[in-house]
């Protein structure tokens, strides 16, 4: 086309642009308002199994739950408050995987040894002040031998004092929603007002497994050295020579606190959670995670999302600088929760409007993607703008209009 062509082309679009835009937009909007609902939820509801029986845990507290929903699966006195001895750890531990990734630490930090946290008694691998380790050993010793000297050691690390430490975990604990749960120390040896329950365990069991991986490679460990093979680590998870698909995570006993694990296994996809708090016996702890791990792997499975293979992947903008953005379907999970033999039932809806209207933002929710099974709806996830566009004003107009100009 001839460059007197072009340019009457755009001073004929620029003129009508302003009588079209007012009137796409409010059609678009009552479009949204239409297509959409009101709120996409992120997240699944579980689509429930038969009653659950009545399992007989011997402990005073238990929880299942599924790790990438967060769906419960079995409960007993999961909210009542009590001390969960070095399942704590699983806080520091977090909170010392997340000074990590920001950089802040190395695994081969070293880690300094003070008066402090040579004096914590319980497990412990018999630190001497002054004595240093890499973060990776102690993290090893944490892990694997739930040692409260290298607990503490760590906590002083990264927070200054394990009093500073120990205000950074229970701030944590807040942003989790762990409502019930107060710390005092960074190990879990009993102390006054130190407690948590066995939902709140679940979720920063959750939060470390789901966000910092590594920690399995940790846990999983059954033995190792540390001083030049001088002192033995043992763990003290023993399912990890009993459950098949046991990954590892924490366990804990004090007077106080009574005999406790937080128990991670994977089978066929499905991750799930168990804890158990306030055994009597080492023995009782295990039969109780058995027990509900094998209730949860027998009545559940994961399923892998229904195809929607054929969705678009951009929307087309009206009144706005670009034609168009490419969508973002990141929310949606690889997997769903469902009851054992409930796969079939599964249909997935993608509810997306023919197009939006300018201004949009780079993250703006735009559709949504709602799975069902047998006419319930199990979850809803959001389908977002990955990239945004601005609104097609007077000044962009004319800058358009210039550049076809030139």
């Amino acid at each position: 086309m001839a460059a007197s062509g072009r340019r009457a082309e755009r001073l004929v679009w620029f003129l009508s642009f302003w009588r079209r835009t007012a009137a796409l937009a409010l059609a678009l909007a009552l479009a949204l308002g239409a297509a959409l609902p009101a709120r996409a939820e992120e997240g699944a509801r579980l689509v429930p199994a038969e009653a659950a029986p009545a399992l007989s845990l011997p402990c005073r507290a238990a929880i299942l739950v599924d790790q990438a929903s967060g769906a419960v699966l079995y409960e007993k006195n999961a909210d009542q408050q009590m001390p969960i001895a070095s399942i704590t750890k699983v806080m520091t531990l977090l909170l010392t995987f997340e000074a990590v990734q920001d950089g802040r630490l190395t695994l081969d930090t070293e880690v300094p040894v003070s008066a402090h946290a040579a004096g914590m008694g319980g497990s412990q691998i018999w630190l001497e002040p002054g004595e240093r380790f890499t973060l990776d050993e102690m993290l090893r010793a944490i892990c694997i031998a739930s040692a409260n000297d290298a607990a503490v050691a760590v906590a002083e690390l990264v927070g200054g004092s394990e009093g500073a430490f120990v205000g950074q975990m229970n701030a944590r604990a807040a942003d989790l929603g762990m409502d019930r749960t107060t710390f005092r120390n960074a190990c879990g040896l009993d102390t006054e007002g130190h407690l948590s329950t066995a939902r709140d365990v679940a979720v920063m069991s959750r939060a470390i497994l789901n966000e910092h991986p590594e920690v399995l490679h940790y846990s999983g460990i059954w033995t190792d050295t540390l001083r030049g093979g001088e002192t033995m680590l043992v763990n003290t998870n023993k399912l990890l020579r009993r459950y098949q698909g046991i990954t590892g995570l924490k366990t804990g006993t004090t007077g106080g606190a009574g005999v406790c694990i937080a128990a991670s296994a994977s089978r066929d996809g499905l991750d799930l959670i168990a804890v158990v708090l306030g055994s009597n016996s080492s023995a009782e702890r295990f039969e109780a995670a058995t027990a509900l791990l094998d209730y949860g792997f027998a009545q559940y499975e994961a399923a892998p999302l229904p195809d929607l293979s054929g969705r678009p992947l951009r929307l087309e903008v009206t009144g706005g600088t670009a034609a168009d953005v490419p969508l973002d379907y990141s929310a949606l999970p690889e997997r769903l929760l469902v009851p054992r033999g409930g796969a079939g039932d599964l249909t997935a809806a993608l509810e997306l409007p023919d197009s939006a209207a300018a201004p949009l933002d780079r993250g703006s929710q735009v559709g949504a993607v709602t799975v069902t099974a047998g006419g319930r709806t199990v979850g809803s996830w959001p389908v977002r703008a990955a990239a945004g566009a601005a609104r097609m004003d007077f000044a962009a107009a004319a800058r358009l209009l210039l550049e076809s100009l030139l």
